[in-house]
């Protein structure tokens, strides 16, 4: 079993201070902050999109993801996303 920092049904959020947007003078999503700016690759644009849009589970945002991209088996992806995003600060659980 693995440890995860959030589970199937942790409820995410963006951490305060941190604003999610499209860019397009970057022609992709980009998370705004008081110190700067990070450039999200397509992947990360979407979790992100999708958390900053509405309050979901996990399970409901991979499953989501999943009607997006064909049923894709990226479980395991949108954790390790996930875990990498929470170590920046950029997401927190409700």
């Amino acid at each position: 079993m693995t440890n995860r920092v959030f589970n199937a049904d942790s409820v995410l959020v963006l951490a305060l201070g941190y604003r999610f947007q499209w860019e397009p003078m970057q022609d992709c999503y980009v998370l705004l902050y008081p110190e700067g700016m990070v450039k999200l690759n397509p992947a990360a644009g979407e979790i992100l999109k999708r958390i900053s849009e509405k309050k979901q589970t996990v399970s409901e945002l991979i499953a989501e993801l999943k009607v997006a991209f064909d049923g894709a088996d990226l479980d395991d992806d949108v954790y390790q996303f996930l875990e990498e995003a929470h170590g920046n600060d950029w997401i927190r659980a409700e």
